[in-house]
């Protein structure tokens, strides 16, 4: 084993210390509404960092990881074209900001409300199929992960039977899961993966730090990265004409179907409607830009410091038994070969090159990451069957006690199946390219639904039936073509963007063609119909029109405005930066070494910004943990909301 005890005791100490916390939330989750969206108590810190870190995840990781080691320091100047996407989407409350105003506990039941109910049924369907799908390569990816970095043999003998270690990892992991889940719901969801993400952050700096001024120096590491191929630069990223899938177009797609699909991915469900009011949903996108800094610059420099070893002559010796580990992995057949060693190089390098401590702190990130996203998936995924598929199906409502035991058996359902799905499962792609897949059959429809149904009064359901049918045809016509000519020029990314292009078309060009339109006031509880738990300032009227788009509203504090104020100044530098720096290389020939200095500056101010930002995340979310059982003693859950749509 890789781990010393000292490493262990790190592990499973933050192992126990999530599952006392859980506990406490046991007492709240006896009504529909907390075990879905926590009492909707939740305040802006604890979002922006529990959901932060349930949207990372070990997957994510280990795509990150992929990805980076393959691209290095040159894929990220493109990733800076996403800032303006999420500069408009964090700062204008993009989708989130309606969709809290609508008060449904799931994006279907916005749909029924907005379109029918049998509408809302089948996108329940849809939405729960593909999300199931997409989920399923979560628990084997990630426990992959522990197997090889904690130097985990293959198989272990039990009874006399030979059992894959693989398959006992996954098992206890999503166990885990379960328990977090069903103890207390998206209550206990939020609680453990707000101390995750606190616990990871603080991680973060120390392994940055460690990685920058202990493990490695600069000089080895841009040393390293200057051995790359011709036309693959890890440094210039204007010198990677000859990369593939991970290049400019992989972040100029991935902004569009930022922006055309949020929302409309159902992952993290409870976390859409556990805001306190659709102001703190607003703030927590606001403050995500800050929480991630730390998460974004580990995810970087962990797998290049991971290339330095494999490939600067200092690390040899440690390279040559990297290589030798890398090797004894072996797939069902080639090309699954081929894809596990390309995505487990990362971990194994990882496994050798950190120190004891060090390496039960980063083992305990990884965990951390598994958990959270997983309880947080298993949680959505399993509650979108119930809410959209089984509960609009019944003509008679469900008492709280059986709500709340369906919820449980179909998230228990959703567990069972990603486990079987990983272990017979043959992957062979990119992770990053799978999930764009499988995302896509329900997102390629449902962004222009979600879009034009939230902003568009005209949208009708015909128009969204249309859509969604056919984002489904042309995600599976993809796969299918893919998987049969496999020198077939768009990868799953440009799939989903010409899908997501005509959907939306279809969407318009129906709704038109039918010209009816609905009361949007109704919908979004505005006016007359407006609720007081949703009113930050009763006396006075919010903004609207083109001046709410990214203007401070009344419901807006001092503190507030500093918070957004700063949040765009820092991402509109970073684009200005990006711009100038773009059309600088078009007109002249930058060096290697020039963009070498600028990844040096970039990773210094980063790592600052990540010290700063884990000390206010670290007292903002104190506050908000504490406020948030202070609400959930204070109000009384209706049974009526329970996802149901009354009219």
């Amino acid at each position: 084993m890789n781990l010393s005890p000292i490493d262990w005791i790190i592990v499973f100490g933050l192992l126990i210390f999530l599952l006392v916390a859980a506990t406490r939330a046991r007492r709240y989750a006896d009504s529909v509404v907390n075990f879905l969206a926590a009492g909707r108590c939740a305040g802006r810190y604890v979002i922006a960092v529990a959901e932060g870190v349930a949207g990372w995840g070990a997957i994510s990781a280990v795509a990150a990881f992929e990805m980076y080691y393959h691209s290095g320091f040159s894929i990220q100047w493109w990733f800076f074209i996403t800032l303006v996407a999420y500069l408009v989407l964090s700062m204008s409350g993009w989708v989130t900001y309606r969709f809290r105003q609508t008060r449904a506990l799931t994006i279907a039941q916005y749909l029924e409300k907005r379109y029918s109910r049998r509408f809302r049924i089948f996108a329940g369907i849809v939405a729960w199929a593909s999300g199931v799908m997409n989920f399923g390569l979560f628990p084997v990816v990630g426990a992959r992960f522990f197997v090889h970095f904690c130097g985990l043999p293959e198989t272990v003998y039990i009874s006399g039977f030979e059992v894959s270690t693989l398959a006992l990892v996954m098992a206890f992991l999503l166990i885990v899961s379960l328990y977090i889940v069903f103890i207390g719901g998206q209550i206990a969801v939020i609680v453990t993966d707000f101390v995750q993400g606190i616990f990871c952050n603080i991680v973060f700096v120390i392994l940055i730090g460690m990685l920058l001024f202990s493990i490695f120096n600069w000089s080895e590491i841009i040393g390293a990265l200057k051995m790359s191929r011709p036309g693959e630069s890890l440094i210039h990223p204007f010198h990677t004409s000859k990369m593939k899938d991970f290049n400019i177009w992989y972040y100029v797609l991935f902004s569009f179907s930022m922006f055309y699909g949020w929302m409309s991915w159902q992952q993290a469900q409870g976390y859409r409607t556990s805001a306190k009011t659709p102001h703190e949903a607003r703030m927590a996108l606001i403050l995500n830009n800050w929480r991630a800094i730390a998460q974004q610059l580990a995810m970087i420099m962990i797998p290049i410091c991971a290339y330095t070893l494999m490939h600067h002559p200092h690390f040899s010796e440690q390279a040559q038994m990297a290589k030798e580990a890398i090797s004894k992995i072996v797939g069902r057949n080639s090309a699954e070969t081929k894809t596990l060693q390309t995505q487990l190089t990362t971990t194994i390098a990882m496994s050798i090159y950190l120190k004891t401590g060090l390496m039960g702190a980063v083992c305990a990130i990884m965990l951390a990451a598994f958990i959270s996203t997983h309880d947080t998936f298993l949680h959505s995924w399993g509650s979108i069957f119930i809410q959209d598929v089984v509960m609009p199906l019944r003509k008679k409502p469900l008492t709280r006690e059986e709500h709340i035991k369906l919820l449980k058996l179909s998230i228990l359902g959703v567990a069972v199946f990603v486990f079987l799905f990983g272990l017979l499962y043959r992957q062979n792609e990119y992770i990053l390219m799978f999930m764009a897949f499988t995302g896509t059959i329900f997102v390629g429809g449902a962004g222009a639904v979600v879009i034009g149904g939230l902003y568009w009064k005209r949208g009708t359901t015909r128009a969204a039936w249309c859509s969604l049918i056919l984002g489904m045809t042309m995600a599976f016509s993809g796969a299918i073509i893919r998987r049969f000519w496999p020198e077939f020029p768009l990868n799953s990314q440009w799939i989903g963007f010409i899908t997501s292009i005509t959907c939306s078309v279809v969407y318009i060009t129906v709704s038109l063609l039918e010209g009816k339109t609905v009361d949007m006031d109704r919908m979004l509880h505005r006016g007359k119909y407006a609720i007081s738990d949703d009113i930050v300032k009763a006396d006075e009227k919010p903004i609207g029109g083109l001046r709410a788009l990214l203007a401070m509203g009344n419901e807006f504090s001092r503190w507030d405005k500093a918070i957004y104020i700063a949040s765009m100044t820092w991402s509109l530098s970073l684009c200005i930066v990006f711009i100038i720096g773009t059309i600088y290389n078009l007109l002249f020939d930058v060096s290697t070494e020039a963009w070498a200095q600028f990844w040096w500056y970039y990773v210094i101010v980063y790592f600052v910004l990540s010290v700063l930002t884990t000390v206010w995340f670290i007292v903002g979310g104190a506050r908000d943990y504490t406020d948030m059982f202070k609400l959930l003693k204070q109000r009384k859950a209706d049974d009526t909301d329970d996802g149901r749509v009354i009219d």
